[in-house]
């Protein structure tokens, strides 16, 4: 069944052409008029309350369909997660810095949710896991605590910042190493705005007179980007204690729940718990939520390349996404061209398919931009001969 999926417009999203959500929506829906200064940010893909997907030809909502047809999501879901499609499938297309966030886990979202449903909308936790479709820049996670202590010691503006707490991560054994780092990421996020603003000014301006080493050293070049999209906001500094990552296509990053994290630029496939729960300090015009955020992070200091997410081979074609939560995975899918026939699935959770390059034949002509909504345990079976590329799919479901 072919779903008509929701752009969201938000302003970091890439312009126009240079989306590649706009490109996929256009590609499936003719109709579909993409203007040049226009951010296309996010496709959303499933039956959230905020953007449901519709069934293309009735324009009926996929929430609707799915709640007098329970039985498509499969028994697994049902019994887990009621007669709700439990996971929100998404393209972003990413332009400027998302905000320095983290979600909460589901005990704690309860709570904020119990507390001040204004903000936190609903009780849900918000796990996700990002697959890039191009290069896709992030920071994740924070960095082992020696990159840390390193630029303490070599960025003035940060120490200045920081003040006593640096002295006592410096100072600390491998018992305390947590708490004086939370205590340090604290006095960073809590610093008088005019003092950032001032000491982020100081460290471009001495950046200009760095030489190429330097500049790579304490990442010049992404400050400067960060400042030009948000001028004196504290989540600038941010860089130096979480890790900074480029995702090659088809690398993966999970976040778990109390991971720091920010998406910088770039293209990728998303599929989370079905949640808008964020819980933001920097990097963004929206609600800052300060202290609930440096109380709810991990503080687990890891290599960057840890924080990538390896996949598990199903077959010759598809490589399963499987993170350490119920409420979704994602199977990457690459059927070479003139393939005769393959069989995707069964599945035992409802799942919605995407192209995202190629064309196929199936029950439905499958093509780029193409989504489909597939019930539980059925097969769905793909040819490719006449194309002439290999068939690049997604299919979130449900992780049972």
């Amino acid at each position: 069944m072919e779903i008509r999926c929701a752009v969201q417009p938000y302003a970091w999203g890439k312009l126009g052409y240079t989306s590649e959500v706009a490109l996929l929506q256009e590609c499936a829906h003719p109709d579909f008029c993409i203007e040049e200064t226009k951010p296309y940010a996010e496709l959303w893909m499933g039956a959230h309350t905020s953007a449901p997907s519709l069934i293309k030809g009735s324009n009926e909502k996929l929430s609707e369909w799915i709640s007098k047809n329970p039985g498509v999501l499969g028994e697994k879901v049902r019994s887990k997660f009621g007669d709700e499609l439990p996971f929100l499938f998404k393209v972003l297309s990413v332009n400027k810095a998302l905000s320095i966030q983290a979600h909460p886990n589901k005990e704690h979202a309860e709570k904020l949710h119990r507390e001040r449903p204004d903000i936190y909308k609903d009780p849900n936790h918000k796990p996700e896991l990002a697959i890039a479709l191009t290069p896709f820049e992030a920071l994740c996670g924070f960095r082992p605590i020696q990159q840390i202590k390193g630029f303490l010691d070599r960025i003035p503006e940060l120490r200045t910042i920081i003040g006593e707490a640096a002295s006592n991560l410096q100072a600390s054994d491998e018992a305390g190493i947590q708490s004086a780092l939370r205590e340090c990421f604290q006095a960073l996020m809590t610093c008088p705005a005019e003092i950032i603003q001032e000491q982020l000014s100081l460290l471009v301006e001495r950046h200009s007179t760095l030489d190429e080493s330097s500049r790579s050293l304490e990442h010049a070049s992404l400050i400067a980007k960060l400042t030009s999209e948000f001028p004196g906001d504290v989540g600038c500094f941010c860089v130096y204690f979480l890790n900074y990552l480029i995702l090659k296509p088809g690398e993966a990053l999970y976040l778990g729940p109390n991971e720091p994290h920010a998406y910088l630029s770039g293209d990728c496939v998303e599929c989370m718990a079905c949640s808008d729960n964020v819980v933001r300090a920097g990097l963004t015009p929206k609600y800052i939520d300060v202290n609930t955020l440096c109380s709810m992070l991990t503080y687990n200091c890891e290599e960057a390349d840890q924080k990538r997410f390896q996949p598990v081979a199903l077959d010759t074609y598809t490589q399963l996404f499987s993170p350490p939560v119920p409420d979704f995975a994602v199977a990457k899918i690459e059927i070479p061209a003139e393939t005769s026939s393959y069989d995707i699935g069964p599945r035992s959770s409802a799942s919605i398919l995407l192209a995202v390059s190629g064309s196929g034949c199936a029950q439905h002509q499958v093509k780029r931009g193409s989504v489909l909504f597939i019930p539980a345990n059925a097969v769905f079976t793909i040819s490719t001969i006449g194309s002439q590329e290999t068939l690049l799919l997604f299919q979130a479901m449900a992780n049972l």
